[in-house]
C-alpha cells in the first residue's frame, strides 16, 4: 500500500510518500480501505518527534480515517452492527495516513447519512476528544456556558456545534475577525479576539460577572491561571493540549473558594475499551444530531495524500478554519 511516512523528526518536508506492507486486522479489529485521512495537531507533534505512538501502534501518522471495511473479525463486526463493505469513520492509534488501516471495531462509527467520506474523516478525533473532555470529564449541561479556546480549530468547530445542539451557551476565543465570524455562523454566541481583547474580562461581561461554567483549553501556559479567573463558582477547566507551555502560576485560593475543578486528558494512550465507550456515547447522543443537520462538516481544505507536507504546513500556519483532510 501507499502511505505517508515520517522519514526523520523535522518540518513538513520530512513527510514522504512510501510503500508499506498491507496491515492485517487482528482480533477485535477491522481493515479499512481509506478514502480520506483527517489531519490533527498530534500528527504534527509526532512528525517533530514530540509525540511517539503508543506501544504496538503503527509508526505512520494519522489518528482518524474514513473508508470501507474490507476485512476483519467477523464476530466483532457483527456485535457492532457492521459488515464487509460498510462505510465507516474510525479513531485509530496511528497509521491513518495510508491506503489501508486497521482499527478496533469498537472505535468505528457509521458514516452519517448525507456525509461524504472526506467529510466523515473530520469526525472521529474531534468528536471523541470533545465528548470525553467537555461532557464526560467537565460535565457540561444544557443551560450552562462553555468557553472554547481556539474556536476555529477542528476541535473548536466541533465543540461549538455539539454544545449548542445540546443546549449550552458558547463563547470562543479566536485570532481574527474572519475566524470570529465563522464561529458565529456555526453557533457561537460570543467570539473574543484574543489579540485585541482580554478573554477574562469578556467572559465575565458576557455572563453578567458570574464567569463561565466550563472551559475547553488547548493552550495551557498562562491561560490556565487566567481561565481560573474566568470560571464561575463550581466551574470546570478541561485541558487537552499545551500549545502555550506546560507551566502556569495560578491563584489556588480561587480554586478553593469557588470550588473549581481543573482536569485534563490525552486520548491516544487510553484503552480500546474506553474509546469504545466514547463511540457508544457518540452514536447515541451525537450521531442523531449530525444526521438531523444540526452539526455540519467544516472542511477547510482537501488535499491529495501526496501533498501531506503542504497540509502540515497549512495547519502550522494557523490560517485554517475547521479541518484539513488528505484523500487517497
Amino acid at each position: 500500500m501507499r502511505a505517508i511516512a515520517i522519514t526523520r523528526p523535522g518540518g513538513p518536508e520530512v513527510l514522504e510518500l512510501a510503500e508499506r506492507p498491507d496491515p492485517v486486522a487482528g482480533p477485535g479489529e477491522c481493515l479499512i480501505r481509506v478514502a480520506a485521512s483527517g489531519i490533527n495537531r498530534p500528527d504534527v507533534l509526532q512528525r517533530k518527534g514530540a509525540y511517539p505512538p503508543p506501544p504496538g501502534a503503527s509508526d505512520l501518522p494519522g489518528l482518524e480515517v474514513a473508508g470501507e471495511i474490507v476485512a476483519g473479525d467477523a464476530d466483532a463486526l457483527a456485535a457492532q452492527g457492521f459488515k464487509l463493505g460498510d462505510k465507516v469513520c474510525a479513531l485509530v492509534n496511528g497509521g491513518g495516513y495510508a491506503e489501508l488501516c486497521t482499527a478496533p471495531v469498537g472505535q468505528c462509527l457509521p458514516v452519517p447519512k448525507g456525509w461524504t467520506l472526506t467529510q466523515a474523516a473530520t469526525l472521529p478525533e474531534t468528536c471523541f476528544t470533545v465528548w470525553a473532555n467537555v461532557f464526560d470529564r467537565a460535565g457540561l449541561q444544557a443551560g450552562e456556558t462553555l468557553l472554547i479556546h481556539g474556536g476555529s480549530s477542528g476541535i473548536g468547530v466541533t465543540a461549538i456545534q455539539i454544545a449548542k445542539a445540546l443546549g449550552a451557551r458558547v463563547l470562543v476565543t479566536v485570532g481574527s475577525a474572519d475566524k470570529a465570524e465563522a464561529c458565529k455562523v456555526l453557533g457561537a454566541d460570543v467570539a473574543i479576539n484574543y489579540r485585541e481583547q482580554d478573554f477574562v474580562a469578556e467572559a465575565k461581561a458576557a455572563t453578567g460577572g458570574c464567569g463561565v461554567d466550563v472551559i475547553l483549553d488547548m493552550v495551557a501556559g498562562d491561560y490556565i491561571a487566567r481561565g481560573v479567573q474566568a470560571l464561575a463558582d463550581d466551574g470546570r477547566l478541561a485541558l487537552i493540549a499545551v500549545q502555550g507551555g506546560v507551566k502556569s502560576e495560578l491563584d489556588a485560593g480561587l480554586v478553593l473558594r469557588r470550588r473549581l475543578t481543573i482536569t485534563g486528558s490525552t486520548l491516544r494512550p487510553r484503552s480500546a475499551a474506553f474509546k469504545a465507550g466514547l463511540a457508544h456515547s457518540l452514536r447515541d447522543k451525537v450521531w442523531p444530531l449530525i444526521e438531523a443537520g444540526r452539526i455540519k462538516p467544516v472542511v477547510y481544505r482537501e488535499l491529495p495524500a501526496a501533498s501531506a507536507a503542504e497540509a502540515h504546513a497549512l495547519m502550522e500556519s494557523n490560517q485554517h478554519i475547521g479541518k484539513i483532510v488528505l484523500t487517497w
